[in-house]
């Protein structure tokens, strides 16, 4: 009996939102959780039957229940209302993931300022809108666990991402303040700090760099990570959502408020 319990997956009966959860980091991210028990919330803003795919494949290979919300963060309604649709399926908000993102590659003087308000909008506010509104359910359940994908641009600065490096600082920030105001309730709220992880989105940067300097694949690597990960490899975001699994277990309990970096030795040169 004892060995059966432990061979449980150890998060069942949980429910989990993982926020730009279409593709990438977020895809795998849920896929961790779902193997590890989890009910799955994806968002996006991809059309919902662009996104049915990966639903039908969460239920089919883990036995857990799925759903996908389609949302736009830059809409403030619309968190209330995935809210609303969550509580209704699953009672609440067991596990949140804040990993939607938006960016721009802009100089300070060309970056507009209505594309650093949605970078705030979506990267930020949304953060703490979500936050917000999976507390009480986590307050009543006695357990909860938060998580903001930072990045290794909360404490690196690099030309050209203005945007994206203020707003993942921002979520340093709230991160400690959450875990402040969440001490002994059974919750936790941490930032994971990825360096690069080979995403779609990136996929196509090597790409380009392949084709723009007749380089294979192996050399556009080498090339798009220099000066970046000293390991010259991309993170496994498998890893990353690994990571994140644990720090929902009981090993997790007392870590909360830090920002953990998962980033090949980057922050260390």
């Amino acid at each position: 009996m004892e060995n059966a319990q432990h061979n449980q997956p150890h998060l069942k009966g949980k429910t989990a939102l993982v926020t730009g959860s279409t593709g990438g980091l977020g895809l795998a991210i849920a896929d961790a959780l779902a193997r590890a028990g989890c009910h799955i919330v994806l968002h996006g803003l991809d059309a919902p039957q662009d996104a049915q795919t990966h639903i039908d494949n969460l239920q089919r290979e883990y036995g857990v229940q799925a759903l996908y919300l389609k949302a736009d963060l830059l809409v403030q309604t619309s968190i209330p209302a995935m809210f609303e649709k969550i509580g209704a399926t699953f009672g609440g908000v067991d596990i949140l993931v804040n990993n939607a993102v938006l960016r721009h590659f802009e100089p300070i003087e060309s970056l507009p300022v209505q594309s650093l308000n949605k970078a705030l909008a979506v990267n930020v506010t949304a953060a703490f809108h979500a936050i917000q509104m999976s507390l009480p359910h986590m307050r009543a359940s006695e357990w909860g666990r938060i998580f903001n994908m930072t990045s290794v641009y909360s404490a690196r600065a690099v030309a050209n991402r203005l945007d994206y490096i203020t707003t993942k600082t921002d979520l340093v920030g709230l991160t400690r303040a959450v875990a402040i105001e969440t001490l002994d309730q059974g919750i936790t709220c941490n930032a994971l700090c990825p360096g690069s992880v080979l995403t779609p989105d990136i996929d196509r940067r090597v790409q380009a760099l392949m084709e723009k300097e007749s380089i294979d694949r192996e050399k556009a690597t080498q090339l798009f990570l220099l000066g970046k990960q000293p390991t010259g490899r991309f993170v496994e975001a498998a890893h990353v959502a690994d990571m994140l699994v644990f720090l929902c277990g009981p090993a997790g309990r007392d870590i909360t408020g830090a920002i953990l970096p998962v980033e090949g030795g980057w922050l260390a040169v």
